[in-house]
């Protein structure tokens, strides 16, 4: 006796809601999970602070350490992060240096992102008056007080929209950490879905990011409309 027709309903929930495999898979996705928040945590300040720096160190240096700078920062942008990570994690042993999955990945995401977060934060000092540091260097403050307590905490407030819209790509960033095999979430899935013979640990992975991402990126939304609204 022939069977009777498909269910397309029946067939998409046994291949991607199939709740048996998730129950069989779940400690591994909630591990990876939290390896990509550990990872996030651990590379953002990092590249905050390095593209902090950075952009400090280009508003105080000379003409030449500028056009130096100009040219790491547009090296570190035009580098895609998953190039820079196989040269971290495969090319510096050769070297005699060894680094880690979790190192490598840090350090990747952490150069390329210092490039961008440079920028930003580069325009946002520039886009300060500049009637504000004469003002507040005619009242006898040293430059470098002038660049932090006077430049700095303006600048930061005209450019928190980028800033959050670039750190949310950096979590996103962290996936690419799967192809030195550090069992961060999309990895972790895939290790699922290898040993279920089932797609359902790659969509509980995605509603996982979906979840962690979407209240970060509304914010995102609505720092943009209120920059836009105010013009800075």
């Amino acid at each position: 006796m022939w069977p009777g027709p498909a269910d397309p309903v029946q067939d998409l929930i046994d291949n991607f809601a199939d709740l048996d495999s998730l129950v069989r898979v779940y400690p591994l996705l909630l591990q990876g999970f939290g390896l990509t928040i550990l990872l996030s945590i651990v590379t953002l300040p990092i590249a905050t602070a390095s593209g902090l720096a950075v952009a400090v160190a280009y508003s105080t240096a000379g003409t030449g350490v500028r056009r130096m700078l100009v040219v790491a920062i547009d090296i570190l942008r035009a580098f895609p992060v998953l190039v820079l990570l196989v040269l971290i994690f495969y090319g510096l042993p050769f070297l005699g240096l060894r680094l880690n999955a979790f190192a490598a990945a840090v350090l990747a995401i952490a150069l390329n992102n210092t490039g961008y977060f440079g920028e930003i934060f580069r325009a946002g000092i520039e886009a300060v008056p500049p009637g504000q540091g004469e003002a507040a260097a005619a009242l006898g403050l040293h430059r470098m007080r002038v660049l932090i307590h006077v430049i700095l905490p303006q600048a930061i407030r005209k450019v928190t929209a980028p800033l959050a819209s670039n750190a949310l790509e950096l979590v996103k960033t962290t996936s690419i950490a799967s192809l030195v095999s550090l069992p961060e979430l999309l990895r972790s899935a895939r290790v699922a879905q290898e040993q279920t013979y089932n797609p359902t640990p790659l969509v509980a992975a995605s509603l996982l990011f979906f979840a962690l991402l979407w209240p970060f990126a509304r914010w995102v939304a609505r720092l943009e409309r209120r920059a836009l609204a105010t013009g800075h």
